[in-house]
């Protein structure tokens, strides 16, 4: 393990050496971003499976799932704080080659991980009917998001262990291995999604519900992976379960760094059921036709999500190994990289729309409400890449305060109130609810970029 720990730590160094070259800053970049971006797929096809497996349920069916997963998400929105704050001290810890700082992280992480992990099982199971309400499912979605809901919350607990784990690695510099994890994670949900939907091997059909024995299956499989690797030790950090004592300094540094990315996705999560809220009282085909083209989308963000955690990493290694100008350049190449793939990847959302909402349903209304919508998107690729790429800069500096007032903004004071203006007001439909939601995407881009730029970031303490 001393051996492994030393080899890992002299390629980190290597990686970091004064003054790069533009081309070795570009191998760091990728090394990083590529498997990183494998995984965030790998993570976002959980739920593109579910959807063109539930899609052709019907429009209920797809409403159902959505409605359920806001509330999922928002689980996920406090074990991301818990993770960013790990992220960014193990990457601190790595850059200063102090790997035993690192294991420290891991270990107050892990706790934390899990008692907010359990305590939004018991949350899900026992308020999943009142939550469903609240986002204003109508009578023949109730019953189905409901069970959706519990099943998936019922396993929340291995979640956080994977959310934690797949996070502290990241910030050691190895992306390959949650990407390994989040291969496992789809295998086991589509097997099980698909042999519990439609009853194959003699099993009944259960529809909805089975998507969610899919979802939770392999959330549990990967909890319990990802923990197993770290007890092992992989590159150069290790999870150690003697003398597992609670450090109360380590703990209010995680969420010194952590709370405020909590904040923000907290801003992020409930405005977004607001702006479920106001699609949902549309009809169902309308907010079927969001699910989908939400969905479509993602596989456009989905490089913005890796190359975001490659700045996060680069740029907390950076600044440990005390190199911050290192740290900004770094950060400015993962951008242009990120922003010329999600631009690649929106054109095909501007050329070919209605075939990509059709591979997901066949649905001829759904289609037609989501394909003015997903082409509008498509426009809006490098804006989105600045939004959440230099917010990964930040956040692995320790300067998470600016993306969550950046997020405040964009979402409660631009996307909602434009949402219900030009969809409701003016009655644009689900057209004019994503153009308010392009808009808060560049004012967040461009007040990221600025804070970035500015460079006020290279001095926090963490």
């Amino acid at each position: 393990m001393v051996h492994k720990a030393l080899a890992w730590q002299r390629r980190i160094a290597a990686s970091l050496r004064p003054e790069p070259t533009q081309a070795a800053i570009r191998r760091d970049v990728l090394r990083l971003a590529l498997p990183a971006t494998g995984e965030q797929m790998l993570s976002m096809m959980v739920g593109i499976v579910d959807t063109f497996l539930v899609g052709h349920l019907g429009a209920a069916s797809l409403a159902a799932v959505g409605l359920a997963i806001q509330w999922v998400f928002l689980a996920h929105t406090l074990l991301g704080a818990i993770a960013t704050g790990s992220t960014a001290l193990i990457a601190r810890s790595i850059g200063a080659k102090e790997p035993w700082e690192a294991n420290k992280v891991i270990r107050q992480s892990v706790l934390l991980g899990t008692l907010i992990g359990l305590g939004c099982s018991l949350l899900g199971i026992s308020l999943a009917l009142p939550a469903v309400l609240l986002l204003g499912a109508q009578a023949e979605v109730i019953g189905l998001s409901t069970a959706y809901l519990r099943i998936v919350a019922a396993f929340l607990f291995f979640a956080a262990l994977m959310f934690i784990g797949n996070a502290s690695l990241r910030g050691a510099g190895d992306t390959r291995t949650p990407l390994y994890v989040m291969l496992v994670v789809n295998l086991v949900n589509i097997l099980v999604a698909v042999t519990a939907i439609n009853g194959l091997f003699g099993l009944p059909k259960m529809g909805v519900a089975g998507s969610a024995m899919g979802a939770a299956a392999g959330q549990m499989v990967g909890g319990m992976l990802v923990i197993a690797i770290l007890l092992k030790g992989r590159s150069g950090i290790q999870l150690t379960l003697t003398r597992f004592r609670t450090d109360w300094t380590m703990i209010r540094r995680i969420l010194h760094v952590g709370l405020p990315t909590g904040v923000e996705q907290l801003f992020f999560r409930t405005g977004n059921m607001a702006y479920v809220r106001i699609l949902a009282s549309m009809g169902i085909t309308i907010y079927a036709a969001n699910q989908v083209a939400i969905n479509a989308w993602s596989l456009s963000f989905m490089p913005g999500f890796g190359f975001a955690i490659a700045a996060t990493t680069l740029v907390g290694q950076s600044l440990g190994a005390r190199d911050p100008d290192g740290a900004q350049q770094r950060g400015y190449t993962a951008y242009r990289i990120g922003a010329m793939l999600m631009g690649a990847i929106g054109l095909t959302f501007v050329l070919f729309p209605a075939q990509i909402m059709g591979f997901f349903t066949n649905d001829a209304e759904v289609i037609a409400a989501g394909t003015m919508p997903l082409r509008l998107m498509g426009l809006f690729q490098p804006i989105l890449a600045a939004s959440m790429i230099f917010a990964g800069g930040l956040r692995g500096a320790g300067d998470t305060r600016w993306p969550m007032v950046a997020t405040a903004v964009g979402i409660w004071l631009v996307r909602l109130p434009l949402a219900y203006l030009l969809a409701i007001v003016l009655g644009w439909g689900l057209i004019g609810a994503w153009t308010g939601m392009t808009i808060d995407l560049t004012v967040r881009g461009a007040l990221n970029f600025l804070r970035y730029r500015g460079g006020r970031w290279k001095t926090t303490q963490v």
